[in-house]
């Protein structure tokens, strides 16, 4: 398996993700109660998920974007908001000690390459009981064209990121497997067929197989699944992280 040499995050991946709207809402619905005050977005993309956020009950929300590409789309759409500022930067260099609530990461983790020193700068960057919210790509035999050129350096087991979370500091409140129904499709077009990812093919699985599988997925719990969402929280005190 080819891996990307360098940290690299261009937002392809996010452009081609922002037709599925069923699809992140069904993301939020399973992060929503633990988004509040205020909030980090890292690797915000075009705003897809931030515009998700903002219907949410937040104070603020600090939208950030490495790619300048990707920043220019951002900031267009929150520049009427605000309580939202979008950031042309990466995540946690000049952030203060418990600057948020919480701190959310969906389909970003894997686009860099050391994902401990980056949880590390969240849990610095969360409030005391905060929150830290994951959704990554699952299985790494499932990392295939799509991943390459999107640099992506893996894809995780619910097992590896729970302890890298736990590594971390962090309390694992939940973690669960996402979305089985995309794993065949998956294999197939992007490992096997080598296909890019597109706009259009979003769109058909998210308006035709999203709504079936989200009320499948909450009910039946899963033993695999094309994606892993976590939420963690940080340590209230000293004495909670040397526990941890």
């Amino acid at each position: 398996m080819t891996k990307p040499t360098s940290h690299q995050y261009i937002g392809r991946d996010l452009e081609a993700m922002s037709f599925a709207e069923n699809y992140h809402r069904w993301i939020m619905s399973e992060l929503a109660v633990y988004v509040t005050g205020s909030v980090a977005e890292v690797g915000a993309g075009v705003g897809s998920v931030s515009s998700l956020l903002l219907e949410l009950d937040i104070r603020r929300l600090d939208a950030f974007e490495p790619s300048v590409e990707m920043h220019a789309q951002l900031q267009s759409q929150l520049s009427n908001v605000p309580q939202a500022a979008a950031i042309n930067a990466f995540f946690g260099a000049d952030c203060q000690p418990a600057s948020y609530n919480t701190v959310v990461y969906i389909n970003v983790l894997e686009h860099i390459d050391d994902d401990s020193g980056e949880l590390e700068r969240a849990r610095h960057a969360l409030a005391a009981g905060g929150h830290l919210l994951i959704f990554v790509p699952a299985l790494s035999w499932l990392y295939g064209s799509v991943d390459r050129e999107a640099g992506h350096f893996r894809r995780y087991t619910k097992h590896n990121l729970v302890r890298l979370v736990q590594n971390a500091g962090f309390e694992v409140v939940k973690a669960r497997y996402f979305d089985i129904a995309g794993l065949l499709p998956w294999y197939v077009n992007f490992v096997l067929l080598k296909n890019p990812l597109g706009g259009g093919s979003v769109a058909l699985y998210d308006k035709l197989v999203v709504p079936i599988m989200r009320s499948v997925e909450r009910l039946v719990p899963l033993p695999f699944g094309k994606n892993v969402l976590l939420i963690a929280r940080s340590p209230k005190s000293k004495a909670d992280f040397m526990r941890s």
